[in-house]
């Protein structure tokens, strides 16, 4: 649902954006490490890079309040708001904000995560009084029209309708309820048929007073203006915000002490599965010698063990992998596969397998120079694009790294060794503890109780 409201701001932008990103040099590590530090006339704080050659600016937003701080009962609120962003702000009702948007070929989004609300804004520099005139009009005046709730709702449910048959959905979302339970991280970020009927106005109005402050936000951008343009930009899109966010505590998450297994049953061929395992969270001081181990275990693509020994040598599967996502109140790792039903048991047992001998046996130095030559040699393409650098600044603020991590990142993984991995591997992979779940209509598996 958010995609396709998404994708009438996009459409006429993207056009022009790709053009001029067409002429953008992709080795942007060295750009991207010219970062600056902006304080905007309103005390705003921003990280800027500026790039002169494309006339266009990109900015992101991120308010530290995502999905898991949805009252009870209200899960799906931050969902439902950005929804409604651009569902008219001011005097301007939702076709007019959508029109204005259109008219100037402005990129405008907006999603809720567990952890954050993520806004997105993409505009050509000789539009940009107008782009960020209505971000400011749609955080500080947001219209929240009955006919246009109603709408986003009726959209809402239909999506998690639809979800109901989606392995896909249901392996994610079964995951984290059975590895959290009660804790707002089981909850689902766009909440339930039951919840998104019980929001009203008032509880959108509530939300975007509480949670829209100046305290409560990160701020990053990329554009050919000068630095004190961009300030005086973000002054107006966010300059007239609350100073504080209401208060909001959210607890530790707590992973199941033993390994579980569920079975959401789905009338499909192929089954989708889920799993993961406690993690690190960002600022831990093995984050990075994670990172790489994971690269070999099952998140380097075609190289990965998980990869050979579930796809290459056996044909169970399209594809494996795992990832590393530090949460604010837990640290994961996680991975899934998609096989035949009568072929999940087998692929599980292969995956603890490899968990085993990863956390048994650590990597070779071979295994870990190529994976040091990928890490490193990939992260420039991170930074083809001017939302990208955009979101990458935000998010380097939001795990507290440093205005020097993008001269320093690549050292930090070049200076992982087998040693390091070693006791990282033995720290995090025990496969007893494995929680799994599997949609679909799997042959031999046995739930637990």
């Amino acid at each position: 649902m958010r995609s396709r409201m998404r994708g009438v701001s996009f459409l006429a932008f993207f056009v022009l954006l790709f053009a001029a990103v067409l002429a953008l040099p992709v080795d942007r590590a060295d750009a991207a490490a010219e970062v600056e530090e902006i304080k905007t006339p309103k005390g705003l704080t921003l990280w800027y890079v500026r790039e002169p050659a494309i006339p266009i600016i990109a900015l992101s937003v991120q308010f530290l309040s995502g999905s898991a701080l949805d009252p009870q009962g209200k899960e799906g609120l931050a969902s439902f708001v950005s929804g409604m962003l651009n569902e008219g702000a001011g005097e301007m009702d939702s076709q007019a904000f959508q029109r204005a948007i259109i008219n100037d070929a402005i990129g405008f989004s907006a999603n809720a995560s567990l952890d954050g609300f993520l806004i997105d804004l993409q505009t050509l520099s000789t539009k940009r009084e107008t782009a960020f005139s209505l971000l400011g009009l749609a955080l500080t005046k947001p219209r929240f029209d009955v006919d246009a709730v109603e709408r986003v709702r009726a959209q809402f449910v239909q999506i998690l309708s639809d979800a109901k048959h989606d392995p896909n959905k249901r392996s994610a979302l079964g995951w984290f309820r059975l590895a959290f339970g009660a804790h707002p991280y089981g909850a689902p970020t766009d909440g339930t048929e039951a919840s998104i009927a019980t929001i009203t106005v008032d509880d959108l109005k509530a939300y975007a007073k509480g949670r829209f402050a100046r305290d409560n936000v990160v701020i990053g951008a990329s554009g050919d203006v000068e630095p004190a343009e961009i300030a005086r930009l973000v002054d107006l899109a966010l300059g007239d915000l609350p100073a504080t966010a209401a208060s909001a505590e959210l607890p530790e998450a707590a992973f199941p002490a033993a390994g579980k297994i569920a079975v959401e049953r789905i009338d499909v061929p192929q089954s989708v599965v889920s799993f993961g395992l406690p993690g690190l969270k960002r600022e831990d001081p093995d984050f990075y010698a994670a990172y790489v181990m994971n690269y070999v275990l099952g998140g380097g693509g075609f190289t990965s063990r998980l990869y050979q020994e579930v796809r290459e040598k056996r044909g169970l599967a399209y594809s494996v992998y795992s990832y590393l996502q530090p949460l604010k109140a837990a640290g994961l790792y996680l991975g899934g596969v998609a096989t035949e039903n009568s072929r999940v048991a087998e692929s599980l047992a292969l995956i603890k397998d490899a968990i085993a001998r990863m956390a048994n046996e650590g990597v070779t130095e071979e295994e870990l120079a190529a994976a040091k030559r990928h890490l490193t040699g990939a992260y420039p393409l991170r930074f083809d694009t001017g939302a990208k650098i955009a979101d990458m600044l935000v998010g380097v603020q939001i795990d507290k790294l440093g205005i020097d991590y993008f001269q320093k990142r690549n050292d930090l993984i070049n200076g992982v060794t087998v040693a390091d991995i070693a006791r990282v591997a033995k720290r995090l992979l025990d496969p007893s503890k494995l929680v799994v779940v599997v949609a679909g209509n799997p042959t031999g598996i046995e739930p637990t109780p």
